[in-house]
């Protein structure tokens, strides 16, 4: 065969290697919305202002998250006590408040004041990682059906409403990986993945990484940065660690046979663009050809977005812009344009 024949053959492959691999749209922001984020943020910034009802005893709240946000909330200048430069009315209640005493309150809150009734509360936030059930309760049901409810993810089923209601990112560690030298295709912590057949099929794998044990937080933190794709399953695993994996350059890749409707942020960022989404019933196999093929086609796309959106899952102290509280305070101000009700008489 001539030299010049093998060349032609050479330039043939390599521009049918081109072809066959898809064209994925190059995309630089990981926003929904990147031409317009930036100058709603700064009017956020400058602008909004947020109600809150005064509590009859200090709260306290066993969930870390909710604490944060709640006493980071009522140090911030978005805190007002002048109810006509108000956006949003926040209505703190203890998570453990029986149901009854939850509707008692919302009667106090519409009869004492009167800004439930100019919306029936859907200018009104509150805070409840819990959730609030349907109850035949007016009071109840207007909290849960009009006003805007902060949870935390995952939330439990049934109690989020999609875009109506938002969630909080969960604590992130703040160990940054001293290296991001990738040695794994995949990386799974016990408590991530409760499909025992998938952890057991992978574990002889050398292109996967299993822990059963957690590590210390510096190595934790070193071990998403050496990894393509983390793995994550939605309803029985633990799903806490997705925001850690997207900062320090790892995929989310989240097994789950039903949309997921509560991730943090959803009306902000491009989670399709930057985490994958599997159902359970491919097992091991086909979660190796998805990541084998998702290397080849999007990765480094996937990653680079992943890492610029991590700033908005880390919670900061001080808060910082656009961190966890000031992106889920954003989402707040994306709602702030309430449906005007008529008003109805009290009970």
């Amino acid at each position: 065969m001539s030299t010049a024949t093998v060349t032609i053959f050479l330039l043939l492959l390599l521009l049918h290697t081109v072809l066959s691999k898809p064209i994925i749209p190059h995309l630089t922001s990981p926003y929904l919305n990147p031409s317009t984020i930036s100058a709603n943020y700064d009017s956020m910034v400058k602008n909004f202002k947020i109600f809150i009802y005064q509590p009859k005893t200090p709260l306290t709240f066993p969930n870390h998250v909710e604490s944060l946000f709640y006493t980071t909330l009522l140090d911030s200048d978005l805190a007002t006590n002048v109810s006509d430069h108000a956006h949003l009315f926040f209505l703190p209640f203890p998570p453990d408040l029986p149901t009854r005493s939850l509707a008692r309150l919302i009667r106090t809150i519409r009869t004492d004041f009167p800004y439930w009734n100019n919306t029936l509360g859907a200018d009104h936030v509150y805070l409840s990682c819990s959730g609030v059930g349907y109850e035949s309760d007016r009071n109840l049901v207007e909290l849960k059906k009009n006003s805007i409810q902060i949870s935390c993810f995952p939330t439990k089923p049934g109690q989020l409403i999609p875009h109506k209601d938002i969630t909080l990112p969960p604590l992130a560690s703040s160990h940054a990986p001293t290296t991001n030298t990738t040695t794994f295709l995949g990386y799974i912590r016990s408590n991530w993945v409760n499909e025992s057949s998938i952890v057991d099929e992978l574990r002889t794998s050398p292109e996967f990484l299993i822990e059963t044990e957690p590590s210390k937080p510096r190595i934790y933190a070193q071990r998403l940065a050496s990894s393509k794709f983390c793995i994550f399953e939605y309803g029985a695993g633990d799903v806490s660690g997705i925001g850690e994996a997207l900062r320090f350059g790892c995929v989310p890749v989240v097994i789950t046979d039903r949309p997921i409707q509560d991730l943090p942020f959803m009306d902000v960022l491009r989670w399709q663009e930057m985490a994958l989404f599997l159902r359970r019933s491919g097992g091991a196999k086909e979660l190796k050809r998805v990541l084998v093929r998702a290397c080849w086609e999007r990765h480094d796309q996937m990653r680079r977005l992943g890492v610029k959106a991590g700033k908005h899952l880390a919670w900061n102290a001080p808060p910082q812009a656009m961190d966890a509280f000031h992106t889920s305070v954003y989402q707040l101000w994306l709602r702030r344009h309430t449906i005007r009700y008529p008003r109805r008489e009290t009970a």
